[in-house]
């Protein structure tokens, strides 16, 4: 079943406009949550905000945001004055320019959203900006505040609609060069990489999203469903400590031996 949107407004492209709403593209409603109960009473504990310094519990209407400046130093902010900030774009998509779509790193990349026209007045709007944007291979580039704060976000048609991308913030992605620049620029033998190819085309499958599934999860689930039914689980033995592979002194055997086991599978 589709979910409720989260966010409504409008999307615009200069004197075309059209009402949209957005959804989140993936969920956590299907993770299993634990709540910490009161061993004794099996009551739940909630968790409540007190002062750090007077440990005196802190009523809600009493909270209020701040901006560390200093060790003890702190500029308060009200809610209503956050909200009064960048009014226009809390509820207007404007596309402000396009880029080509793969010219945007997926590192870029922070949160997706499914965007669709609420109403079938704007649907033909809608269809328009999409079908140009797909034609040409390219994305548009927007602000909007989501989650309090403005940020780019990235509009990619897909399928009937549009997946609205949120972008990470410039100080938040950290230069590759600093982390690489320490690897040698060695390259491998001719050998060893048509061998490295051979094993990769032994492995390669299409895309299946069962690929992801959560193993763990699934033992979680089936434990308790057991726990449910009142049988006694014994308590797993500890794994044993997983050892990292030893070196491999020769490339090519150990290649060799992987593309091997690769075919028998």
């Amino acid at each position: 079943m589709a979910s409720r949107s989260f966010w409504k407004g409008y999307l615009k492209l200069s004197l075309v406009n059209c009402a949209v709403s957005m959804v989140p593209a993936t969920t956590e409603s299907e993770k299993v949550r634990f709540h910490t109960l009161n061993r004794a009473t099996e009551n739940r504990v909630v968790s409540r905000y007190v002062d750090s310094v007077t440990g005196r519990k802190v009523d809600e209407e009493d909270e209020v945001k701040g901006f560390q400046r200093g060790e003890d130093e702190y500029v308060m902010l009200e809610d209503d004055e956050i909200d009064a900030v960048a009014l226009e774009s809390t509820r207007t998509i404007d596309i402000e320019t396009f880029v080509p779509k793969d010219t945007i790193e997926w590192i870029w990349y922070d949160t997706p959203h499914y965007l669709t026209p609420s109403d079938k007045v704007g649907e033909e709007a809608f269809a328009v900006i999409r079908e140009a944007m797909a034609i040409k291979g390219v994305v548009g580039i927007a602000r909007l505040v989501m989650y309090r704060r403005e940020r780019a976000v990235m509009l990619e048609p897909r399928d009937n609609g549009i997946v609205l991308w949120t972008l990470r913030y410039g100080d938040e992605v950290r230069d590759p060069k600093e982390y690489f620049k320490a690897i040698g620029p060695e390259k491998s033998e001719s050998d060893y990489l048509q061998l490295m190819e051979k094993f990769i085309d032994a492995r390669s499958t299409p895309w299946d999203s069962s690929i992801v599934d959560d193993p763990v999860q699934d033992r979680i689930l089936a434990m308790i469903t057991a726990k449910k039914k009142g049988k006694s689980k014994k308590k797993a033995a500890p794994k044993a400590e997983s050892k990292g592979p030893s070196n491999v002194i020769n490339i090519m055997d150990a290649l060799k031996k992987s593309l091997e086991a690769s075919k028998k599978k």
